[in-house]
């Protein structure tokens, strides 16, 4: 199943970098990745844009 994100927001910041640094990981087959982010800093919304 392919899920497509809509969204009026892009990445800013260090989430598309955060993005490229996680979808190398799921790539290469890492099994465990940490995602660490202050309190509304975009943790959620970075995940979404790699599903």
């Amino acid at each position: 199943m392919e899920f497509k994100l809509k969204s009026k927001y892009k990445p800013t910041g260090d989430q598309p970098e955060a993005i490229k640094s996680l979808t190398a990981g799921l790539s290469r087959g890492d099994r465990e990745q940490t995602l660490l982010g202050v309190t509304g800093s975009g943790k959620t919304f970075t995940m979404a844009n790699i599903i």
